[in-house]
């Protein structure tokens, strides 16, 4: 995905943890790289998408601040382990940063069962996106968001931190983009408390070994955290 044009960063506002250029670009070429395994596969569609219930604060605002009822920021400390029951993830997670061209990180693919945290952004329990990256598959098979686009609105999340605690979630929707198409903005900007992505890759495998589409999960925070 091409970046942003340079007109269209001067009408948004983006807050200082959201990538320089337009997280697609990257996901063109990185989260998830499958072999073609013979016959072309199905598609990766997620399945459901719709909102569990209105939530107020999932949608990006330009001066974040606190609403009634969310939860307090949590202390500066940062996720190792990600538990998503519904599909069986238990997964180490490890800050990921930004490449020489401005593009995010991805984990690397000789370990698919590993989890990336977009470390320019907020902890777990801070005001704002935290963003878990993850492979949908590589050449060796499946990897850890494999079953991703299974979950559904109110599916639980628990993020353990490096401080031995644990800031759980609840998933509210599910979406699918092109690539060429991915709301930068939308999973990176601000929002009025704390929020959840988890992305990886979907839609139909090219013959160059990349998929077409992101999926992304946004989920909200438990009451308390728990």
């Amino acid at each position: 995905m091409p970046p942003p044009a340079a007109d269209a960063h001067r009408r948004v506002r983006r807050r200082w943890w959201a990538p320089a250029l337009a997280v697609g670009l990257l996901l063109a070429g990185g989260v998830t790289v499958a072999a073609s395994r013979g016959s072309a596969p199905a598609p990766v569609r997620i399945a459901v998408s719709g909102p569990a219930r209105p939530v107020a604060a999932a949608a990006p605002v330009t001066t974040p601040g606190p609403v009634p009822g969310a939860v307090a920021p949590a202390p500066s400390s940062p996720p190792v382990r990600l538990l998503v029951p519904r599909i069986g993830v238990n997964a180490p997670v490890q800050g990921v940063g930004l490449n020489p061209d401005g593009t995010v990180e991805v984990p690397p693919l000789d370990r698919p069962g590993q989890v990336g945290w977009y470390r320019n952004g907020p902890v777990p329990g801070g005001d704002g996106p935290t963003v878990l990256l993850g492979h949908y598959d590589t050449r060796k098979g499946p990897a850890v968001f494999h079953g991703l686009p299974g979950l559904r609105p109110g599916d639980r999340v628990d993020v353990r931190r490096q401080d031995g605690s644990t800031f759980s979630y609840r998933v509210r929707e599910l979406h699918q983009y092109a690539k060429d198409a991915f709301p930068t903005e939308l999973v990176y900007g601000a929002t009025a408390g704390p929020q959840l992505r988890l992305v990886t890759c979907g839609g139909t495998l090219g013959g160059n070994g990349h998929y077409s589409d992101n999926i992304v999960v946004f989920a909200d925070p438990l009451p308390d955290g728990s």
